[in-house]
């Protein structure tokens, strides 16, 4: 399965801690789960301008959640950190962590 590079970027993950990353130049983003780091990689400089350095990926498990009587998961899903070059950024992300 060959996957377009806007497949493979899901959404971006914007939390108190992606914010403080945003700093150092490493932005989060849920990934499609069968894409791989160079994948990724080429998909956000693709996406977005810009030169990656690192890529770093995580699958998050799915934790059990209840409300009353009803019980159920939260889904699982696949983040990758994705550093990129110094003195560039991502301007989707700008105004997030403001």
């Amino acid at each position: 399965m060959k996957l377009m590079a806007y497949d493979i970027i899901v959404r971006p993950v914007i939390t108190e801690k992606s914010s403080r990353m945003m700093e150092m130049n490493k932005y989060t983003f849920e990934v499609h789960p069968q894409a791989n780091k160079s994948e990724i990689l080429h998909a956000v400089e693709t996406v977005f301008k810009v030169k990656v350095q690192s890529v770093h990926t995580a699958k998050v498990h799915s934790k059990p959640k209840r409300m009353g009587m009803a019980v159920g998961k939260s889904r699982a899903w696949k983040k990758a950190i994705v550093t990129v070059a110094d003195g560039q950024k991502i301007e989707f992300f700008e105004g997030a962590g403001a």
